[in-house]
């Protein structure tokens, strides 16, 4: 477990930091960091919790811990989709650029001829003006075949020269051609080293002949027009363009999904579900019997008082002929969470508010979980353990979780249930799904629990649902009927996605009504 939550890290380090971010600077070392550090304080967390720390340390540790692994949860997931998005994104900019590069080797071919053309025309140009300055001074024409004896000029024969000639160049060979000054212009005509046509040429082939982005634009700029060329577009590589796009569109699509599981859990009030339970042996008396089931309320450093108020608003705007709390109420003790706990006493209900215990009131061993019970007696509360309360209509039973085993406090459906009324309705609050069986064996009519959170978190609801037999909702076993409710907290993150919390009216009906 310790390697795949290891390699986990690693894996969200590799595609948001590593990836992503240049080596050595300081944005990655914050991140690396973080991804360090947050999973330490989650485990620092529960460590802290089952230690009895102070809750101050607990809340501090817990923030910014428990919200890691929500957000880490769907981090990973966005990755994994992100690893299919990679190649197809990479593949449709590498078809986007081919298509450029080919446009403008299209468009480089067919300005070639045009250029050719001007550049002879202005070789020509100069040629003519060398000529005619000579034969002004009676000298021969450069290249003239032995006519210069005589004085007179023989024809001018052109080479083809590649090159650039500016306005520039042009006026300097004019003017160098003054009185006395015709061999000068001529060799700036015909050397290769020093003459403008020769020195454009120079320029042009530097540039064409460096592939480096930017070097035939820099080379404009330096010797013809003295006018800058356009500047290179991208700074980073298409891959690191895609790596970047994948993990910020992660990164988003992770947080706004923890946000929004978060806001379900503090930000509103549990939804109230209405469930008709039909009993055969409820007598017509008890027909429209009203029971408010609450579960996993989870009271610890992050769910304190402010969410057990709302939890009581809620039901108590029911007005419920009965609440039943069963189970996993608190993630700590009395000394640190009694105060949390205490709106519970605000409930209204005409038949009484009950609890059992669920697996994490034993966290604390059996003192601990006689600690709550006696405090919750103090609030008006009545808990049953392993025990019956006959109600008007029906019995109702509760029994302690399983995991009392460990701290001697099992569960007992014998005493719970063995000497009752057998032709009497009866209801029973169990914490966990799987006491449905012994539920059955004991011909019980309806058992209340919780404890599965209904998942909490996409896709952790498809290994809740391996792990218990019933997920969520109403379900028949025999002539035994199981009800699950989601639960009204949560634990760990306070986040849940795809599993909404909830508080659930049962409403017995029956058949003689």
């Amino acid at each position: 477990m310790l390697l795949l939550v290891a390699g986990a890290h690693w894996y969200v380090w590799r595609r948001l930091v590593r990836d992503t971010m240049r080596r050595g600077g300081w944005p990655r070392r914050l991140a690396t960091s973080a991804v360090v550090l947050l999973p330490l304080m989650a485990v620092a967390t529960l460590a802290s919790e089952r230690a009895g720390a102070p809750m101050v340390v607990q809340r501090t540790l817990a923030w910014p811990g428990l919200m890691w692994l929500a957000l880490l949860l769907y981090l990973l997931l966005a990755l994994a989709v992100g690893e299919v998005v990679r190649p197809v994104l990479l593949r449709v900019l590498e078809r986007r650029a081919r298509g450029r590069e080919q446009g403008a080797a299209g468009g480089a071919g067919a300005a070639a001829p045009v250029a050719e053309a001007e550049r002879e025309a202005a070789v020509a140009a100069l040629a003519q003006q060398v000529a005619a300055t000579e034969a002004a001074d009676g000298e021969p024409v450069a290249g003239g075949g032995g006519a210069g004896a005589t004085g007179a000029t023989g024809p001018l024969r052109l080479e083809p020269v590649t090159g650039l000639v500016d306005a520039g160049s042009t006026a300097g060979a004019g003017s160098a051609a003054g009185p006395g000054g015709g061999r000068e212009a001529g060799g700036a005509a015909g050397s290769g080293g020093s003459g403008g046509v020769e020195g454009a040429g120079g320029v042009a082939d530097r540039a064409a002949s460096d592939d480096r982005p930017g070097a035939v634009d820099s080379a404009a700029s330096d010797g013809l027009s003295g006018r800058p060329g356009p500047r290179t577009a991208a700074d980073v590589s298409r891959r690191l363009f895609v790596a970047r796009t994948v993990a910020i569109g992660a990164t988003a699509v992770a947080a706004g999904t923890v946000a929004y599981g978060a806001y379900g859990v503090l930000g509103r009030a549990p939804r109230v579900k209405n469930v008709t339970v039909p009993l055969a042996k409820l007598p017509a008396s008890a027909d429209g019997y009203r029971i408010a089931v609450v579960s996993d309320i989870h009271l610890g450093p992050v769910l304190g008082r402010g969410h057990t108020q709302r939890i009581v608003d809620t039901i108590n705007a029911q007005r419920p002929d009965l609440v039943a709390i069963v189970g996993d109420l608190v993630d700590g003790s009395v000394d640190h969470l009694g105060n949390a706990a205490e709106p519970l006493g605000q409930l209204e209900a005409r038949d009484g508010s009950y609890f059992v215990t669920g697996n994490h009131e034993y966290f604390a061993g059996a003192d601990g979980a006689a600690e709550w019970l006696d405090h919750l007696r103090e609030l008006g509360l009545h808990p049953l353990e392993n025990a019956r309360t006959e109600l008007a209509g029906f019995d109702l039973a509760g029994v302690n979780d399983v995991s009392g085993e460990d701290v001697g406090r099992a569960p007992d459906f014998a005493r719970a249930l063995g000497d009752r009324d057998t032709s009497r309705a009866s209801v029973l609050m169990a914490h966990q799904p799987v006491m449905i069986h012994d539920a059955v064996d004991h011909g019980v009519d309806l058992q209340l629990s919780g404890h599965t959170h209904g998942g909490q978190m996409w896709p952790a609801t498809y290994v809740a649902q391996a792990a218990n037999p019933t997920l969520a909702g109403l379900e028949r076993y025999g002539d035994t009927q199981l009800y699950v409710t989601r639960g009204a907290g949560a634990w760990g993150p306070p986040v849940r996605v795809g599993a909404p919390s909830d508080i659930t009216l049962v409403r017995l009906a029956s058949p003689r009504a």
